[in-house]
């Protein structure tokens, strides 16, 4: 079994924030394949599917951002899903909007949410998927900017990085990360 795990913060409040990429991730997922992301457990919304002869949970954490280790820790508990095979999709400020990077494990390079998964399961190996919201503007505060909502334009641009994020997770699914890694690590050009 593979877990699809989408970090953010429940609510309406939240729903279209940057802190938020991963859940849209997830949510455009279950549309697509039409699973119902059911009422919480695992302290996560959560809904399976069986596609390509995998068996996929979907989760939503609805601990809040920076407790969503204490989901993931149960889930990969409760459901004995491989840390490897735990794919983690969240928002990342280094990144520019549009732009995804796939990575096989690492450290949480300062995000809260990875922060409390590695608390919580006591590794770094899991893949995952960070969605470009960047770049901060200058003289911005981090906390209200990736709580803002996009703007049309902005938005637009973010479902270029859900598509290219879809793309990447297949490739993940398929045993195939390196080549998500070395087809979506790549800075865009400006021209």
């Amino acid at each position: 079994m593979w877990a699809i795990i989408g970090l953010g913060n429940p609510g309406r409040a939240y729903a279209r924030t940057r802190h938020n990429a991963g859940f849209m991730l997830v949510r455009r997922l279950a549309r697509k394949w039409e699973v119902r992301l059911r009422k919480p457990r695992f302290h996560a919304k959560i809904g399976e599917i069986s596609r390509g002869g995998r068996q996929i949970l979907l989760a939503l954490p609805q601990t809040y951002m920076n407790n969503s280790g204490l989901a993931v820790r149960e889930i990969i508990r409760q459901r004995k899903i491989p840390l490897e095979q735990t794919v983690v999709i969240y928002d990342d400020l280094d990144i520019p909007l549009g732009e995804i990077r796939v990575r096989p494990e690492g450290s949480s390079g300062g995000h809260r949410g990875i922060e409390s998964i590695i608390q919580e399961v006591g590794d770094t190996r899991f893949p995952r998927i960070r969605l470009g919201i960047g770049p901060l503007p200058e003289g911005a505060d981090a906390a209200e900017f990736v709580l803002a909502p996009f703007p049309p334009d902005e938005m637009k641009e973010m479902e270029k990085s859900l598509l290219k994020a879809e793309i990447a997770l297949e490739l993940i699914l398929a045993g195939r990360i390196n080549e998500a890694m070395s087809r979506f690590n790549q800075k865009i050009k400006v021209q």
